[in-house]
């Protein structure tokens, strides 16, 4: 893995400010690296990265428009009502890195996110739930058009 110094700036900067804002601690920030998993260009490769298998789980809702109008900004919102969930993983199945948002929830908070995604074409979003060191799942599917006529 070529590292410039750049990328290696922002990582530790990020990591730098969840430390201090009491969102992780130090030692998750130094231990914890999800590259591969936003490196990955498919669907189970970035899967790998989280050490397990989902299973399907009707507690987790994914709010997204069914069809989205433009690609390049779809709103995209999961709430989930699994007890001690600790993370939430958002991939898009056919883009050329499905891994696409990372979510650490803290202990005793509401597990609800809020992202907006680019969806190159019309696809599955997946949804993947730590909790109480299990792994569950939902899928949605959003078709992307050009210009909203509908497909």
């Amino acid at each position: 893995m070529n590292t410039t110094r750049r990328s290696l700036l922002k990582t530790v900067s990020m990591f730098g400010i969840l430390a201090a804002a009491g969102v992780i601690t130090s030692k998750e920030a130094l231990a914890y690296d999800l590259r591969a998993g936003f490196d990955a260009k498919s669907l189970s490769e970035a899967l790998s990265v989280l050490g397990g298998t989902a299973v399907d789980s009707k507690d987790i809702t994914i709010t997204s428009p069914d069809i989205a109008e433009n690609g390049a900004v779809v709103p995209v919102s999961v709430n989930t009502s699994i007890p001690n969930t600790t993370e939430i993983y958002i991939f898009v199945e056919k883009n050329p890195n499905p891994l696409a948002a990372v979510f650490m929830i803290p202990a005793e908070t509401e597990s609800t996110v809020q992202t907006r995604l680019k969806m190159g074409q019309s696809t599955n979003v997946l949804v993947v739930v730590k909790a109480g060191g299990k792994l569950f799942s939902a899928t949605k599917e959003t078709k992307v058009t050009l210009g909203g006529c509908g497909g």
